[in-house]
This record gives C-alpha cells, structure tokens and sequence, in this order.
C-alpha cells in the first residue's frame, strides 16, 4: 500500500502552505473506519481511498480535498456517521464527502435513466462544489485499475459507465492524462478484443516507433536551438483507445492509421508557439487541412495548443502539438490548474466563466424531465466538434457542428431566441435551418411578433435551444387548449339551454371531473381542447338525462313566411311556398356558403337544402315541380356545420396541433373523432362550423401545412338510403340525412 508521506509530500511541494495535518487525521479516521474491510482483490480497504487521495494530489488538489478522497467511502461502507465527520473535518469536508456518497447510492429503474441521473447528479455537483467531481473521477480511476477481480458483467458494466459518463467529464473539464487513463482502462473490458488487437500490433512497431520519436524530436530540438528558442520536446505513442476512435470513425484498419505517434514541443510563450510552428513546417511537410489553432479558439474546456501532421522522416506522418507551459498546464490538469487556494473562496471568475456550459445543462435539466431526452442533450453537450462563429460585436461563440442561427441566438439570450425572426450571415440574410461555419459573422433579427414554432426542433442542435423551445411551445399549445376547450363545451352547455356558469360548479363538475379522472375545470378544458377527453362523456355528468333524451328527439325547425320576393335568412334566401313552412339543411351533402345548393319541398317537413350535385336531388330528375330556389345569403354570416377528414402519421400531439390550428383560422370544432390503423397511421373525422367555402378551404390548407399531415378533404356524407329508394317512395322517407340542421327564415 502506499504510504501517506508520498501523499503529504506531493501536496507540499505545489502548495507549501497546505495545512497536512487534516490529511493526516482523515487517513487515520478513514482506517479505524475501515478496519477488518478488504477489496474483493483481497487488499485491505484502505487501499483504494489511499490510491483516491494520491489521484487527487495528481490533479493538485488542496488539502481538504485530499482528506474528502481519503473519507469519501467513510458515510456508505462503514460505520462512521455524519456528525462525526461534521465535527472532525468541518462541514467544507462533509459536504464533499455526503456529495461522492449521494452519487453512488441513487438506485435507478433503468440503465439508460441512471445514466441520465448520473449527469444529473454530475452537473449538480459541479454547480456547486466541483471538487465532489474530481473526487468521483479520482475514485473511478482506481476502481478500474482493480476490476481483473470482478465479474465479467460488473468490468463491462463498470467500464461501459466510465466510457458514457466519466471519460466525456474528464475531457470536458480538461484533464488529459485522466481522460487518456479511464478510457484506455475501460476499454479493455468493453471491447476486448479489439483492445488486445490494438496492443499486440503496436508492440510489434514498438521498436520502430521509438527510433522515428528520437528522430523527430532531435530534428526539432536542433532547430529550436538554432533558432535560439527555449523549448521541450517529448515524444509519444497514441493511447489504445484513441486509436480505436480513429480506427472506427473513419472505417480503417490499424494499418491505414498512420499517425500512431505525437510529438509535443512546450515553448515559453505565445510567440514562440507560431515561430516553432513554423520551423516544424520548414523541416517536413504539413498534410493539407491537418491543421488546427486552439490557441487563437481555444476548446469550450480551455484547451491550447497548436495541431500540425506532417509527412515526417521516410514518409512517415507524425502529429505535432506545440504549446506554452501555462496552456500545457492547463491541457493535463484541466479546470484543476486554476484552482485558487483562498480561504471560504474555492471559485474564481475565471472558473465561473469555463463553467458557463454547466450552467446552461442546469437550464436544460429544469425544463427536461425525461431522463431519455436529458440524457440526449447532455451527450450533444458532451461531444460537440465546435464551429466558432461571431456577434456583430465581433465575440467569438461556439456551438455544435451543425448548429443554425437559431441555436446562435439562444446561445446569446433566450429573449432573442424567443423573438428571432429572421438570421444574416456575413450580411446576406440566411434560412433558419442554415448550417453556421467556422468564421460565419451571425446577426439575429427580432420582432416581438414572432415566437418559437415546434418545426425548429427538427433543425436546432443544441440543448439549451431544445429545451427553451420546448418549454415555450408546450406553453402556448397549453393555453390554446384550454381556451379551445372552455368555447367547446361551453357552446355544448348553451345548446341544451343551459348556463356554462351555473353547469360548470358544484357535485355534477366534482363527477365529470372525477369520471375524466382530472382535478380542475382548467384540466378539463385542457383535456377537451387536445381532444384527450370526450365533450360529449362530460356533458352526459354535468346535465340531467331527462333534458339530453329529450333534445335528441327533437329536431330544430323553423318556418317560412310567405313572400313573392326572397326572405333573408340568418344564411339563405329562399322563395315561399306557404305558411309555416320549414327550412332544413340536409347532413347528407353539408352544403356550405359557396356551394350551388337547391330546395326540395318535403311532406310535412318544410324544405330541405342539399348541394345540386347531391345523390338525394339527382335522383329526383322528374320531379321537378316540388324543387324550390334557394341561395346564400351574402350579407350575413353565419356559422355552418362541415365535415373533414384528415390522415397523419401516427405520432402524439397532431390532434393538439390540429386544434390549434383549426382555432387560429377562428373556425369552431364540434366533434372529433381519432382512430389509428395499419402502417402507423391515425384517421380523424372532424365536424366544424364555418362561414363559407373559402373559409374551409383555407382551413384546409392551413390544416394540410402541420407536419405529419398526409391528407386532407372535406366530407359530402350521402344518404345510402337514396340507393334503396323505391320507384314513386317519398323523399321525406328515403332521401337525405337520418339528421339535419334547422336554421331561421324571417
């Protein structure tokens, strides 16, 4: 086991000051603690909070944090309390301690969620004390030193985690050799074969490769000297795994890899960075677009350096990294090399500003609650290829690969994303969906106007813009249901001749509420206006069955005066044919203002309205003296009843989108019926009211706009009687609708 004086003596030696005697107290406390534990290796337990603490002393962390990493398994397998360690170690160090422990004890339904619930708990930490981090990926770093001794399921499954959640923590925090660690230490238990492949084959050149590094460094070195520039140059074999990436993101064998080593030149400064550069390019040729400047656009996790591969000795391709010492520093100890050591004060404004990324993650966790679709966003957030673009102030911001003008302005203020109307790249205005580049100069116009649309979801790559669309459109489609539910059932209320007000309260609300399994009359109209909930199921609860049996024998009907000039109807003028006549619009064709329509004088049931192109009239052809003339009337609009039929894809939400559709082209929707089928379609039989034809047509093309819409068409629901119609039968017996809709002549 290590011994602590290895411990204490590397904390002294980057912070003299350090105060090592709580570390000597916390590895005391942590094997009393311990004591009688073993690892399933058989090792004492004290080994591995040891083997944290030593971790953690690689990442130069201060004192206390060395002594949580000696205490951070003490709360969970061992007898230790919390007011023990409160009043031992103080609460700065409890709080480290309970934070590492709450990560490790969430049980989970499923793997994927607690994936998700692991960044989850990660972002929280890192939020508010970033140490519980550091600790975490210290410990899970020893953990995979130490997995020869567990089970085959618990290395796979121990090394898939690292690879998903702590190796992406670790690189986004910056911490190289710590990155390099957890994923070449997973991946021999994830993938290994492929592991064991990679590791014979690269002992077989292992010789060679030795003789090319010497080489290469000893020909930078010299010109370096030459050109009286101080600088370190080291050499490298690529670690597995990141051989293993390259091997599969570009389809290759490990025979067409051909820069399996790097050489890292470290500069004193900046200038000297491009000036070494250069002599790297005077010595061998650079391979076209194999250069990359991280330090003018540093990574999103502080990372600098300068990328270069060149065609080295004998041909063979070498990547050069050239860097300061600070960005050294920075590029193996990450967000760690700017640790302030300052009592009460573990943050600095530099932090605060590097960690901008998890503070727009905290966004997103609180408007995402599926762990499925938090833990998408989180992985875009974790392993972006960054494109760096402008503000019209000339501030550089970076955003996924792919990412559109959209992103770009939630990225700068919700606000703006909320109210973008419009984009300009480089000054020519642009489509939404327009792919940024590297360079693209972005300005955003705004109008108070315009707001978030579901459509910008199939093209936003960011989480933050998901998330803030998400919660905006939700929202709204919140809003219009509701208020698209109140008018329907209302207007349902008022056609039995009832108040709404007067309905709407006291033990007949409490049952329909209870009988659609709701808790409040919002819930209700909410349910009715995404048409979850049937209008005509509540209103059976809320009225008397007395009145809902009577009004369905009846039948609206209205009389006619007697005039030799056309009356005027609320809708149509028609010619009289006597007293107390009735006017009826036939449900079979539901003719609507626009269409050409005719009347037809019944025994004794007025006059029935149909289209002229209706199965009911054509079939009257010799009966020509009992046909009326009837025409819309033009001055006064009314509403008129209509039928469509819609076909979709089978998705969630399309009926809310139809709703709202529907209610924004002020058209009011009485019934809706919704029936899914084969090959993942849903078919809706929808009855609305309307003023005229171009007013349904309008709808119509409104309606056939929504994403998903298949088709759509208006229903003309004749009468199959009018096919068994007998030879001199009446029409009032066998033509037309089992149902028809009165309407007032004056």
């Amino acid at each position: 086991m290590r011994p602590l004086d290895e411990i204490t003596d590397a904390v002294l030696e980057y912070h003299p000051e350090a105060d090592v005697d709580i570390i000597l107290d916390a590895y005391l406390f942590s094997a009393k603690a311990h004591r009688g534990q073993s690892r399933q290796s058989g090792e004492a337990y004290l080994s591995h909070p040891v083997e944290v603490a030593y971790n953690l002393t690689r990442l130069k962390m201060d004192e206390k944090t060395v002594a949580a990493g000696l205490l951070h398994d003490t709360l969970e397998d061992t007898l230790a309390t919390e007011d023990e360690i409160k009043e031992l170690f103080g609460d700065e160090i409890y709080h480290m301690v309970d934070g590492v422990t709450k990560i490790s004890q969430v049980q989970f339904a499923s793997w994927e969620e607690k994936q998700a619930e692991n960044y989850r708990k990660m972002i929280l930490a890192m939020a508010h004390d970033i140490r519980v981090v550091l600790i975490k990926l210290a410990d899970r770093a020893h953990n995979l030193r130490t997995l020869e001794s567990l089970s085959t399921e618990q290395q796979r499954r121990i090394s898939k985690e690292t690879l998903d959640i702590y190796a992406p923590i670790a690189n986004r925090l910056g911490i190289g050799w710590l990155k390099a660690e957890l994923e070449d230490g997973s991946f021999r238990y994830v993938r290994p074969e492929k592991y064991k492949s990679i590791v014979n084959r690269m002992d077989q050149g292992e010789e060679e490769r030795k003789v090319l590094v010497t080489t290469v460094c000893e020909a930078v070195e010299k010109e370096l000297a030459a050109a009286q520039i101080q600088g370190v140059v080291t050499g490298r074999s690529k670690h597995y795994y990141s051989i293993f990436k390259k091997m599969m993101l570009q389809q290759i064998d490990l025979e067409d890899v051909y820069d399996l080593i790097g050489v890292r030149v470290i500069t004193d400064s900046v200038k000297d960075c491009y000036a070494a550069l250069g002599l790297v390019h005077s010595l061998w040729r650079p391979i076209p677009g194999k250069f990359k400047d991280y330090i003018a656009m540093p990574k999103p996790n502080m990372y600098q350096s300068l990328h270069t591969t060149v065609n080295g000795p004998n041909g063979q391709r070498v990547e050069v990294q050239i860097r300061s010492k600070e960005m050294h520093k920075v590029a193996e100890e990450g967000i760690a090399a700017h640790w302030q050591y300052k009592d009460g004060d573990n943050k600095s404004k530099k932090q605060d500003d590097h960690l901008s990324w998890v503070r727009h993650l905290l966004e997103a966790q609180s408007e995402i609650k599926n762990p499925k679709d938090f833990l998408n966003a989180f992985k875009v957030d974790l392993f972006f290829q960054e494109v760096y673009v402008f503000t019209p102030e000339g501030e550089v911001i970076a955003l996924p690969r792919g990412a559109t003008p959209v992103d770009f302005a939630y990225q700068v203020h919700t606000d703006i994303g909320n109210h973008c109307l419009a984009a300009k790249v480089n000054g020519k205005i642009v489509n939404l969906k327009y792919k940024l580049k590297n360079g693209d100069r972005v300005e955003i116009l705004t109008s108070k106007q315009k707001h978030p649309s579901r459509d910008w979801l199939s093209f936003v790559k960011t989480s933050k813009a998901r998330s803030k669309i998400i919660h905006y459109v939700n929202h709204r489609e919140r809003e219009k249901s509701l208020e698209l539910g109140r008018e329907i059932l209302e207007t349902e209320i008022r056609k039995y001749g009832f108040n709404p007000a007067e309905v709407l309260k006291g033990n007949a609300l409490d049952e329909a509420l209870h009988a659609a399994g709701l808790n409040s009359l919002d819930n209700l109209y909410t349910g009715i206006g995404f048409g979850r909930t049937s209008v005509r199921h509540v209103v059976d609860k809320l009225l008397p069955k007395k009145t809902l049996e009577e009004f369905a024998k009846q039948s609206p009907t209205v009389k006619v005066r007697e005039s030799s000039e056309p009356r005027e109807s609320g809708g149509i003028k028609v010619r009289s044919f006597g007293d107390n006549m009735m006017l009826r619009i036939g449900k079979c064709c539901n003719p609507v203002p626009g269409d050409t329509i005719i009347g037809y004088i019944t025994r004794g049931r007025g006059v029935s309205v149909h289209n002229v192109d209706c199965p009911s009239m054509m079939s009257l052809a010799g009966e020509t003296e009992r046909l009326v003339e009837v025409e819309w009337d033009t001055t006064h609009k009314m509403p008129f009843p209509a039928r469509i039929s819609i076909v979709t894809e089978d998705k969630p939400g399309l009926l809310a989108k139809i709703s709202i559709t529907v209610s924004e082209c002020d058209v009011n929707m009485t019934r809706a019926n919704v029936q899914t089928g084969a090959l993942k379609r849903a078919y809706f039989d929808l009855s609305l009211e309307i003023l005229d034809l171009d007013h349904l047509n309008r709808t119509l093309n409104a309606i056939r706009s929504i994403p998903g819409v298949i088709h759509v068409e208006r229903i003309k629901e004749y009468s199959k009687k009018v096919s068994r119609k007998k030879q001199g039968e009446d029409i009032e017996e066998d033509a037309g609708p089992s149902e028809e809709t009165g309407v007032w002549v004056n």
